[in-house]
């Protein structure tokens, strides 16, 4: 009864429309990252991304650059991407991307259009999904990578060196690699809260004071965050100072994959019930 059972399922499996499926997804994401990547409302979220660039840069022209200061530029380097974005830059560019995807288009009265349309809501979510990352990824991801060149200019051969002979480059890896699991990370929870919430932003609000006291809570409880799972794949560590010290709680260091694997598995989850939710997804205009 069991193998009839497998065997049904896969066969209607088979019979999906998967090639129809893929080609909307493909042209609703494009339509997507059109209006995420330009369009005025997305100008704070450029700003978000970019001011340490400006500030790098300024530090790159003014300061002098000793080859004894690259450790203390590359501990820099580490708690700009450790508190700066994953803290504060990618957590609220997350939220004005993906939040605007699902609630931004019910307070424009234009989702609508999209749920009227032969589409299946799946396929409509994920796109989104997909659009908002790409988005996300791009423009965070363009400001890693110019911060670590900026960093690392002023020291003229020794800073090349250091890049391309020496860990600079596996550093770099590293931090594209956490930039690219926070904006899936974010994303996926903030695309679920603006369809749970009228207004996301105090369930945002929420999320933010767990990540942020997380390191203080015990060790499983640790595990129900995005900012846990990305600590492990630092590169440069940067420790807590002061009375954080002291109240921050040492997990076990666990391996990169493992680290990478559990927070994909993180975001597959909310995913799964986003899927969910938007199949009972109701507009009422009325009470937006």
């Amino acid at each position: 009864m069991t193998q009839m059972r497998l065997a049904y399922r896969a066969k209607k499996l088979a019979q999906q429309p998967w090639g129809l499926w893929w080609l909307q997804a493909q042209r609703l994401t494009r339509i997507e990252l059109r209006r995420n990547l330009f369009s005025w409302k997305a100008t704070w979220i450029y700003c978000l991304a970019f001011i340490p660039t400006v500030i790098i840069c300024i530090h790159m022209l003014v300061d002098k650059h000793p080859s004894f200061a690259m450790g203390e530029d590359t501990n820099i380097l580490a708690g700009i991407v450790q508190l700066y974005y994953i803290r504060l830059g990618v957590f609220f560019g997350c939220l004005g991307i993906f939040s605007r995807l699902i609630r931004g288009e019910m307070i424009e009265r234009s989702l609508h259009f999209y749920l009227l349309s032969p589409v299946r809501r799946e396929v409509l979510l994920l796109a989104k999904f997909a659009a908002g990352s790409i988005s996300a990824v791009f423009l965070f991801g363009s400001a890693i990578a110019a911060d670590f060149a900026l960093m690392y200019a002023g020291f003229g051969p020794a800073g090349r060196d250091y890049i391309f002979n020496g860990p600079g480059m596996g550093q770099l890896e590293a931090y594209l690699l956490i930039i690219a699991l926070a904006c899936l990370g974010y994303g996926a929870v903030f695309l679920l809260l603006s369809m749970m919430f009228r207004n996301p932003m105090p369930a945002a609000m929420l999320a933010l004071g767990w990540e942020t006291i997380n390191p203080v809570l015990p060790s499983l409880l640790q595990k129900i965050s995005v900012a846990s799972y990305l600590r492990h794949l630092m590169p440069v560590t940067v420790g807590a100072d002061g009375i954080f010290a002291l109240l921050t709680v040492e997990t076990e260091p666990v391996s990169g994959w493992v680290a990478t694997a559990g927070l994909l598995g993180l975001i597959a989850i909310v995913l799964t019930y986003s899927c969910y939710r938007i199949r009972t997804l109701e507009i009422r205009y009325s009470t937006e």
